[in-house]
């Protein structure tokens, strides 16, 4: 297995039995990696935002454990030491490790977004969230707007939610 395959697995063990959240990130990386090749993301920066895809929630279960609440604030200021941690086990390079858990401590953080690999993973992300929470086509326009930029993104949102653009 290759460090991405193995993440996946370090994350999938580090949420047993939590099938929500396993499926949330397996779903935020498939479509973030759907959306950076079809942009054409350099190859580095396509291994940095799928290793962050894995890991961006990684800050719910101790925010959970320490304030009761998996707020995206407590998520971005909880998930930077395990996402670390677990990076650093798996022998991860430095350079990815540090713009990972940069992205791990602001992924709720759209005003900071700055670069592609961020932009996509937050519109993954709002993709799959849109999806969980039954979104309708006036929340799915909304975040049309406020949050797509790439046109891999906006044209799976346009998909998803079977909206014409105006």
């Amino acid at each position: 297995m290759g460090p991405l395959d193995l993440l996946c697995d370090g994350m999938i063990a580090y949420y047993a039995g939590d099938r929500k959240r396993i499926q949330h990130f397996l779903k935020v990386h498939s479509l973030a990696r759907l959306i950076a090749v079809s942009e054409g993301v350099d190859a580095h920066t396509r291994f940095t935002l799928e290793a962050a895809a894995y890991v961006h929630d990684i800050g719910i279960r101790p925010a959970e454990e320490k304030y009761g609440s998996s707020a995206g604030s407590l998520q971005e200021t909880e998930g930077s030491a395990p996402a670390r941690a677990m990076l650093e086990e798996l022998y991860f390079p430095q350079d990815v490790i540090d713009r990972v858990v940069f992205l791990v401590g602001h992924h709720h953080t759209y005003q900071e977004i700055d670069g592609e690999d961020f932009q996509i993973l937050v519109e993954a992300d709002t993709l799959v969230n849109l999806c969980e929470e039954g979104a309708g086509e006036a929340a799915a326009w909304s975040a049309y707007r406020r949050v797509f930029h790439t046109e891999s993104g906006k044209r799976l949102l346009r998909l998803m939610f079977d909206i014409k653009e105006v």
